[in-house]
């Protein structure tokens, strides 16, 4: 099917929906001026220190080096922070808005970014499911409980080096705090946070069953296809449609919208489309 045929199918899907799940991956913050890291060279060329280090960005987002060198295990995830801190969510996220307040859609979003993008633009913490976890929460290392705490941490960080010049404490026990993040390899996650999310996910889903519903997909990948996976299940346990917006893995099953684009450009061009709808009544 064309573009605009495309474009022009799921205008109309979103016009006439009554319930939008937003589901999001890495590629929802290129588009912010967030770092690409598919594959080892996109990760490189974001931290080149670790190029000469030769660890992957799998290696680098490992909880190990909070154990044997938080300094380093800081560097990486300090530098995060501060980045998603500084970063200004893109014009997308405002018509996700426009969208669901124009149409009085009902809706969640899903993402599997750790960012805090979503709630940085204005989204509501209790529609939001954070499925590997917030960089804007902390826990103990240990873990010594299962407490979570809000990130207000200041985190310098040596960008030659990697390594931060503070280490956050756990505010329990006083040991090494690392974040509420799922890493790889990671057996200390507490998922206590993110399992509230989910139940209460499962609740929306609940309350919003046989209700027209359409999953805009943003960003999302097959290297970790976890958001990829729930929107495929939805368009068939749901009866949902699914809008998948991608710039390289825009294919999708059968009967569903493919638009390959980055997520900001995808939804400028439906846009257009939901206004014209809109204009001629």
């Amino acid at each position: 099917m064309e573009l605009e045929q495309q474009l022009s199918r799921a205008a109309a899907v979103i016009k006439n929906a009554e319930v939008i799940i937003i589901t999001a991956g890495a590629g929802m913050g290129v588009d912010s001026g967030l770092p690409d890291f598919r594959g080892d060279h996109g990760f490189w060329n974001a931290y080149p220190m670790y190029r000469h280090l030769g660890l992957s960005f799998v290696q680098a987002a490992n909880p190990e080096h909070f154990e044997r060198n938080p300094a380093f295990g800081w560097g990486f995830y300090g530098h995060r922070t501060n980045l998603y801190r500084q970063t200004v969510p893109h014009e997308g996220f405002n018509i996700l808005k426009k969208w669901i307040a124009g149409l009085g859609l009902d809706h969640f979003v899903v993402t599997s970014n750790v960012d805090g993008q979503f709630q940085k633009a204005g989204f509501s913490d209790e529609s939001i499911l954070e499925v590997h976890g917030s960089i804007h929460h902390l826990q103990c290392l240990s873990p010594c409980s299962d407490l979570i705490w809000d990130n207000r941490e200041e985190v310098p960080v040596d960008f030659d080096t990697m390594r931060a010049g503070h280490i956050p404490k756990c505010v329990k026990c006083g040991g090494v705090a690392r974040p509420n993040i799922l890493m790889f390899g990671d057996f200390s996650w507490l998922s206590i946070r993110t399992r509230g999310q989910e139940r209460g996910f499962d609740e929306f889903m609940t309350d919003h069953a046989g209700k027209r519903l359409v999953v805009i997909e943003l960003g999302a990948g097959t290297a970790i296809p976890t958001i990829r996976y729930m929107g495929e299940r939805m368009a068939v346990s749901d009866r949902a449609t699914l809008i998948r917006i991608n710039p390289r893995e825009a294919q999708s099953p059968p009967g569903q919208i493919s638009i390959s684009a980055g997520a900001m450009e995808g939804l400028k061009m439906i846009n257009i489309e939901v206004d014209r709808l809109k204009a001629e009544g």
